[in-house]
């Protein structure tokens, strides 16, 4: 069984930066896709990015160019890197990974971790 736990969470205030990690047990996450997704009260989770296994990112747009993902597979940790955060980026946000191996789908998710940010 694979076990996603995230931290990093916290308040800031608009403008400023996080880091979040992402750490596995039960498997490394080396070939598999790590996504991460947040959700703000009363909306749904939605998707923030993605790394694949060949290290290639994927985002969606209110997020470009602020946020980076990476990973370190010798760690086992994965990484979201926000920077210029805005108030709208409050949420709780979660990392996910694939079941199997080069293929993006989102199985196994952490419990999340808060980011609050202040005006």
């Amino acid at each position: 069984q694979v076990h996603l736990v995230e931290s990093g969470g916290g308040l800031v205030q608009a403008g400023d930066s996080l880091r979040l990690s992402c750490a596995a047990s039960g498997r490394t996450f080396t070939n598999y896709a790590i996504g991460w997704f947040r959700q703000a009260p009363g909306k749904e989770r939605e998707f923030v990015g993605c790394i694949i296994w060949t290290g290639s990112t994927y985002y969606t747009d209110s997020v470009k160019g602020r946020f980076t993902i990476s990973r370190d597979n010798a760690k086992n940790t994965a990484y979201l890197q926000m920077n210029s955060l805005k108030p709208e980026d409050t949420a709780v946000y979660y990392c996910t990974t694939s079941r199997n191996i080069r293929t993006v789908s989102y199985d196994y998710w952490g419990q999340g971790t808060q980011v609050t940010v202040s005006s």
